[in-house]
């Protein structure tokens, strides 16, 4: 079954159409009327779009501005789709925490944190390694050479660590050990 979902809400001439080549649609169908939509608990559902041509107030829901050609809808369909996939692959669990790429904002539960590139960078890097060592660190995420000695790794990381202590008092996200640094 298809993770992506096309609500069709108070507007049964397209369900009908859509229906009947739901076979070649790469999203599954729904229908629902206005007593349905009410008891509806959208939250179980990962990607999905409504598409009504009745103006209600209903959460996140999308209007189309409709064309006479089936191939222009599902055209559209599938673009709305892709922003969905695009906004959900934009977020990006680090441990505990969810990583907005789009936004370059980390959070846990109400609170958040705005992340630079760099460190937005930084937090990618260490949660794709086990262990990074400074070397790698500075040649990889700052893009310095090996024989340039600086302390900009160990200046960034010491200031996210006080940000991720001041905002969500965790003193332990970014780990150091003599082999280099990783996530907690």
């Amino acid at each position: 079954m298809s993770s992506k979902i096309l609500i069709i809400y108070e507007f049964n001439m397209l369900f009908e159409i859509l229906d009947e080549i739901k076979d070649n649609l790469n999203f599954k169908l729904i229908k629902l009327d206005r007593d349905k939509i009410k008891s509806q608990n959208f939250n179980h559902y990962e990607n999905y779009i409504i598409v009504s041509q009745i103006k209600d107030n209903i959460q996140n829901s999308h209007e189309l501005n409709l064309p006479s050609k089936i191939n222009k809808i599902i055209e559209q369909l599938n673009v709305l789709f892709l922003g969905n996939k695009f906004s959900f692959q934009s977020k990006i669990k680090i441990g505990i925490y969810e990583l907005d790429l789009n936004s370059r904002k980390i959070l846990k539960n109400e609170k958040k944190l705005n992340l630079t590139e760099r460190e937005t960078d930084l937090l990618l890097y260490l949660k794709d390694h086990k262990l990074v060592n400074l070397n790698d660190l500075q040649k990889k995420v700052w893009k310095h050479t090996s024989d340039l000695e600086t302390h900009t790794v160990e200046t960034h990381i010491y200031r996210l660590r006080k940000k991720f202590e001041d905002i969500f008092d965790d003193k332990n996200f970014i780990k150091h050990n003599k082999k280099g640094y990783f996530l907690n």
